[in-house]
């Protein structure tokens, strides 16, 4: 009850510096993940390691309050996060948790910080849903949701005058949503998909599927998938020639731990849309090479979102002096964030907003060294593309 009124008055402007307080007079930020399983190599320990170093980024305190780092895996099962987040809530003092791969998780996660006044900062679940209209003053999205993801590179590759598409398309919500955002900015710019092809999660054989997008003489072949699915389907189509017969391929889901796991020789040509590169500013390599000393990978946007996400509320508790979840999203989303050197924003529903970059992935003969995969073909610009706050959808309190 305490907490609720501490947050009502600084809310209303009405508390004085003497009622701000940490509970338990230190911060407790909760790592969440999925530490050995199948997106275990763009989040996991490197999420941890992410969060490690934000944390002595930010000279290991808040306002002078010590920060304490734990974490766990919830294996990507729903039922295992929950159990978790209520353990942390109600007897380990947790006051944040960040990174959560996994829709599903997330919003089980989601209903227990609304109970429980506790925050969420989401680096790994692609869901719209998340700062749409399941949306939560206690909850921020820092990387690229599925409509982002897909309108960046329909976008993207429709001012390229490449207007045909076919869509190879994981057979389930993720999937499905990927697709149509992306078909949606083909026909609004007047461009026509040729078709499309389902299949199950876990596909190994894509032989049949590439060769009707082939056929189908679109100009651009787009999975909507990820995963196991996606990095299966760019080995494959590197093997029928798809990209060498002039179509190109866009992963509309894809990291650069994906494109390490295929090869240049393979990944060539490959359209990929991404608000993190490690190797695009002084800013991300600086921090690229540090992480890369003590993981040995170059980090994902995953990661990095766990690092910016990490700093941003450490700076927001410092600024509020307290670790109220809703003084702290409030004073989170009125100051800037820093995303590796440059400034960008959260919106009041959560959304972190920002430019997004379109690279053409390298052939083996222009990269220059080890993890240099990518060359920006175009920036998509923060307001085209996510959803406005008007068009998100976003009912919580307290968002208009």
């Amino acid at each position: 009850m305490r907490r609720l009124i501490i947050a009502s008055l600084l809310l209303c402007g009405g508390a004085t510096p003497s009622l701000a307080q940490f509970s338990d007079n230190k911060i407790i930020i909760g790592v969440m993940g999925d530490q050995s399983g199948v997106v275990a190599d763009v989040g996991g320990p490197g999420s941890i390691l992410a969060a490690r170093m934000a944390v002595e980024d930010s000279g290991g305190n808040a306002s002078g309050v010590p920060i304490e780092i734990i974490t766990a895996d919830h294996q990507n099962k729903p039922d295992v996060a929950s159990a978790i987040a209520r353990e942390w809530f109600d007897r380990r003092g947790v006051d944040v948790i960040a990174d959560l791969p996994h829709s599903g998780v997330v919003f089980g996660l989601m209903a227990i910080a609304n109970e429980k006044k506790r925050s969420l900062m989401i680096s790994g679940a692609a869901s719209v849903e998340i700062t749409g209209g399941r949306c939560s003053p206690f909850a921020t999205h820092w990387t690229d949701d599925t409509y982002a993801l897909a309108r960046g590179t329909g976008v993207a590759l429709m001012q390229q005058d490449l207007k045909s598409w076919y869509f190879l398309t994981a057979d389930y919500a993720f999937g499905h949503d990927l697709e149509k955002d992306a078909a949606r900015v083909v026909e609004e710019r007047g461009g026509k998909v040729a078709g499309s092809a389902r299949h199950p999660l876990s596909t190994a054989d894509f032989s049949a599927l590439l060769l009707r997008a082939k056929s189908s003489q679109a100009q651009v072949v787009a999975l909507a998938s990820a995963g196991a699915d996606t990095v299966n389907a760019i080995k494959q189509a590197g093997q029928f020639g798809i990209m060498r017969g002039g179509q190109r391929v866009a992963a509309l889901h894809a990291f650069v731990t994906d494109i390490n796991s295929v090869g240049l020789e393979a990944a060539q040509g490959l359209i990929i849309t991404t608000g993190f590169y490690w190797n695009d500013t002084d800013g991300t390599r600086s921090f690229a090479e540090r992480f890369f000393k003590a993981h040995g990978r170059m980090p994902t946007r995953e990661q990095a979102g766990v690092y910016t996400s990490v700093r941003h509320y450490i700076k927001a508790a410092g600024a509020a002096k307290t670790d109220d979840a809703a003084v702290v999203n409030t004073e989170m989303r009125k100051l800037p964030v820093d995303k590796f050197g440059r400034q960008v924003r959260i919106q009041e529903n959560g959304r972190v907003i920002y430019d997004l970059g379109v690279y053409r992935v390298k052939p083996p003969a222009e990269s220059k060294a080890p993890w240099d995969y990518y060359e920006r073909i175009a920036t998509v610009q923060a307001d085209t593309a996510f959803r406005s706050l008007d068009t998100a959808g976003c009912a919580a309190p307290g968002v208009r």
